[in-house]
């Protein structure tokens, strides 16, 4: 049965020689609700409805450029013998940790720029970053990346997965770890919890800094499972590394700035 098991195509569309790769599209639709969502619920927060269309002009290009220099830098070995391969970010290869600090600075500069608060529009933001995550998750799937350590059909099935996840688990002659998916589901339950807090009203920023933290604890432990990762030494994963220090620093400035008096700012509030 195995043998005859064929993985999806990656190419979704040919158009004489343009390709157009489901990583791409899936990439491509989570930008599009995670920006469709903070519009919304800008607007209801008092701002312009351009705003995150605007912060978006600059911090896709930047976030995908960041998050591809992140990759490269961690594999040099290999891109620096294949320098053409550095541009082919719909073979996969672009980190999300690269992504977020290129976005996180982007926005800072942004907000200064309109004299918005970032925190603000790191709240906002926070529940379409997840959420984006959660469906760009898939276009690893597609591509059969990111995956887990070695397991058998038996143990996919006990997980009780449809045919089309278990069958594209199947690399090489062997079943893998869908890790993809593990990720993909801790980050819309971090989704509906961000949502959550919106009612709870909290400090202005702290959605975010739950984001930062809900984040980083099943990155942490998901990236303990992958056989792809970028490691720091033999032994030391990076994206383990970025985790504990996220948590840690977004933490420090949960309680930093509370007791500082930096957050007496609602959620709710209709403050720039």
């Amino acid at each position: 049965m195995e043998s005859t098991i064929q993985p999806i195509d990656p190419i979704a569309l040919s158009l004489g020689p343009i390709q157009i790769h489901w990583y791409g599209v899936i990439i491509g639709v989570g930008i599009a609700l995670a920006l469709y969502l903070a519009m919304r619920e800008g607007e209801r927060r008092g701002l312009h409805k351009d705003i995150f269309p605007d912060l978006m002009l600059w911090a896709i290009p930047i976030a995908i450029i960041s998050a591809r220099i992140y990759y490269v830098a961690f594999e040099w070995d290999y891109y620096s013998q294949n320098p053409g391969d550095i541009i082919k970010i719909w073979n996969g290869g672009i980190a999300i940790h690269g992504a977020l600090i290129g976005s996180v600075i982007t926005a800072i500069v942004f907000s200064r720029k309109r004299n918005i608060s970032f925190w603000k529009l790191a709240d906002i933001a926070a529940p379409s970053i997840i959420i984006g995550q959660a469906i760009g998750r898939w276009g690893n799937f597609i591509n059969q990346e990111a995956h887990g350590g070695e397991v058998t059909r038996s143990f996919l099935e006990g997980l009780f997965l449809p045919e089309f996840i278990i069958n594209q688990m199947y690399i090489n002659g062997t079943y893998y770890h869908p890790t993809f998916l593990y990720e993909s589901i801790w980050n819309l339950l971090g989704f509906i919890l961000l949502m959550s807090l919106r009612r709870v009203n909290l400090r202005q920023g702290e959605i975010f800094l739950s984001y930062v933290i809900w984040y980083s604890i099943g990155r942490f432990f998901v990236e303990g499972m992958r056989t792809d990762s970028l490691m720091l030494t033999e032994s030391l994963r990076i994206a383990q590394t970025i985790s504990i220090a996220l948590i840690v620093i977004a933490v420090a400035l949960f309680v930093y700035r509370r007791v500082k008096g930096y957050a007496k700012v609602r959620y709710l509030d209709q403050s720039v």
